[in-house]
């Protein structure tokens, strides 16, 4: 028995579509067929324009919505993720490989194949190395904050096109303005008619008849105000250039560049890739699972993205990853298996060898239009705005990834990353340190804050919540000798200790040191509801000699009893707040309370 599972277990490891492979029936089929049909209808515009964003040849966004698409829809975890070139990565491609070579070009060309062979590579050592935890510590702040520069510098990138001015590819974000407002005199009226009229008929589109791909509508629509304004007034006057023919038919073989040379240059724009693409795709994979109800494995998902650019380096495709777009659209059109990206894929296929041709009616003027839409849609204004009202540090790291994307989009998000984890690294590293007193009510065994409450002069009470580890070492180890130096008396503390999450060598050494302190100074140092682990810890790490076997108390044990026994008779002699029940019946050294 245990020989068969671990048998499965393996196989559905290698081949997790085995693991959905009941699921696929008749009338999954026809739910799948009619989602597909869909997912190949609205990634048509949208690969030639992703494609446009790369800088690469139109054709290859449609390849990339291909074989990319099957091998990850196969080989990941998600039933309704549709894998294939996105906004993100194809700005993200453009803006790293368009300093080394001329966008469009051959040798762009293959460069490019070498960069998404190298992100295939990297992230299937993620997924095998089982590190999908790390798509964890990039926070939501920071993937939005780069999603919004990306989408600006998609609108940036597309300023050309629109207006109909001479912009040098690849100028930075506010050469892009300072062009445009200087250029202002030498705009192309014909051009920005165009443009103009594809996006007014994309927004009207997109919101009065939803049921149609308002980017084809846009297009179509773009596409024969181009044709009436070249017919009427000629080309050579209104200068409408267009995208031109595609090639028909299917995805060709290629090699990506593996000379020393070529990989050196991309392998750090490949890791940048990687951890953007991985992102995405396991976000949209957990965001649309909570929909389908599903469990989403991250490693598996990383494998699954990792063979798809691998195999897709060989047929043409630059870096693909999850889309958020289609795979909404994929749950919503009823998709119930990955087939439903098999059979988009497959459909795909068939419309580019019927419709590539069309393509030369195409302007980019109206391609330019459609970025801008989409564009408008990646900026996420709504979380933007909660961000901005209710958290400042989590706007400084919005604003730090949106601002750094538009000036190095390959280090903006790390930028985001590590400011995110040094402000995370400086929120843990200052645990709450909150002063406490027993709680009045009769038989109860847990604190209250201490404020507007009477204190024990002697013994302060604190709860700490948080890890005692090395980068907070410093912060408890100040707050607990804060508390003798404002009150002299108060030798005595007493940690309520449930809400620590763990200690690491610095911070028993720390807690030793303080007990030690505290000894010297006539007073102890204690523990109430100390967690097993953590007392196991500073066991092991011998330092319960120096707190005192005497010094943990479990819970709903009478603690009071043991350390009231332990003050100063003197001072509770004249003491008038008497929080504990013991302090009305004795003094501290047994001598019976008089008044």
């Amino acid at each position: 028995m245990k020989t068969s599972h671990t048998r499965n277990y393996w196989l559905h490891r290698f081949f997790p579509f085995l693991q959905w492979k009941h699921m696929v029936d008749k009338q999954s089929t026809r739910a799948d067929l009619v989602a597909g049909i869909t997912g190949a209808l609205i990634v048509l515009p949208q690969g030639v324009a992703f494609a446009t964003i790369a800088g690469m040849p139109p054709e290859y966004g449609l390849y990339a919505a291909m074989v990319p698409a099957i091998i990850a829809a196969l080989f990941g975890s998600s039933w309704h993720l549709v894998s294939g070139p996105t906004t993100a990565i194809s700005i993200a491609v453009f803006a790293a490989m368009s300093p080394l070579a001329d966008p469009g070009s051959p040798q762009f060309i293959s460069m490019v194949l070498t960069l998404t062979f190298l992100v295939g590579l990297f992230q299937l050592i993620l997924g095998l190395a089982r590190m999908g935890v790390l798509v964890n510590f990039i926070s939501h702040t920071v993937v939005i904050g780069f999603t919004a520069g990306a989408a600006l510098l998609i609108a940036a990138s597309q300023v050309k096109n629109f207006f109909g001015i001479p912009i040098p590819r690849g100028s930075h974000f506010h050469v892009v303005i300072e062009q445009l407002i200087a250029q202002a005199g030498n705009i192309n009226p014909w051009v920005l008619l165009v443009g103009t009229v594809t996006l007014a008929v994309g927004i009207l589109s997109k919101r009065y008849i939803p049921k149609l791909p308002y980017m084809i509508v846009a297009m179509v629509v773009g596409s024969v105000v181009a044709w009436l304004l070249n017919l009427e007034l000629g080309v050579e006057n209104t200068m409408i250039k267009t995208v031109g023919a595609l090639p028909s038919h299917l995805p060709p073989l290629s090699l990506p560049d593996f000379s020393y040379a070529t990989i050196h240059k991309v392998l750090f724009p490949a890791l940048v890739v990687t951890m953007l693409a991985l992102t995405e795709a396991v976000s949209i994979s957990r965001s649309i699972a909570v929909k389908s109800e599903q469990r989403i494995d991250s490693n598996q998902e990383f494998i699954g993205q990792g063979l798809s650019n691998l195999v897709g380096s060989f047929f043409s495709s630059f870096a693909s990853c999850g889309s958020f777009n289609r795979s909404g659209v994929n749950y919503a059109a009823g998709a119930k298996t990955p087939l439903a990206t098999v059979y988009a894929s497959v459909f795909l296929m068939l419309v580019l060898l019927l419709v590539a041709p069309l393509a030369s009616y195409l302007p980019t003027a109206a391609m330019a239009g459609i970025l801008f839409l989409v564009a408008w849609g990646l900026i996420d204004f709504h979380h933007i705005a909660s961000i901005i009202r209710s958290d400042r540090s989590e706007t400084v790291i919005l604003f730090v990834t949106l601002i750094g994307t538009l000036i190095d989009l390959e280090k903006g998000i790390f930028f985001g990353i590590l400011l995110s984890l040094a402000i995370y690294l400086f929120r843990v590293s200052r645990p709450n340190l909150v002063q406490v007193v027993p709680a009045k009510e009769e038989g109860a065994y847990h604190f209250v804050t201490a404020e507007d409450q009477p204190q024990c002069p002697q013994l302060a009470m604190v709860r700490l919540n948080g890890a005692i580890f090395f980068g907070a070492v410093d912060h408890v180890q100040s707050s607990l000798q804060k508390i003798d130096e404002i009150e002299p008396q108060k030798k005595s503390v007493m940690i309520v200790a449930r809400g620590i999450s763990f200690v690491d060598v610095a911070g028993a050494e720390m807690l030793a040191q303080e007990a030690r302190r505290r000894h010297k100074l006539g007073g102890g140092l204690y523990f109430y509801r100390c967690k097993d682990d953590i007392y196991k810890y500073l066991r092991k790490a011998d330092k319960l000699d120096d707190i005192g076997p005497g010094g943990f108390f479990p819970t709903m044990s009478n603690w009071v009893k043991p350390i009231y026994a332990t003050l100063d008779t003197e001072i509770c002699r004249n003491c008038t707040a008497r929080i504990f029940s013991e302090c009305h019946i004795n003094l501290p050294d047994g001598e019976p309370r008089t008044n």
